[in-house]
């Protein structure tokens, strides 16, 4: 039984703070590259629809700079 209660806290911890990640991020966005760089995801070789970057090349949303 203690097992399973310490697993939900930390399920719980780990969802809290992917939320208050969204909440302090600018537009709630995740940082990061485009999935098309992920040949899992993009099987097909599309451009990602975010920002039009083909596989091959990286993201091109320009990166927020932020002072942490």
């Amino acid at each position: 039984m203690k097992t399973v209660l310490l697993s939900i806290a930390l399920l719980a911890i780990c969802f809290a703070g992917i939320a208050i990640k969204i909440i302090f991020k600018k537009d709630g966005e995740f940082s990061g590259t485009c999935a098309s760089n992920n040949h899992l995801l993009n099987k097909e070789g599309e451009s990602c629809s975010f920002c039009g970057a083909m596989p091959d090349e990286k993201c091109k949303k320009p990166v927020e700079q932020s002072i942490a």
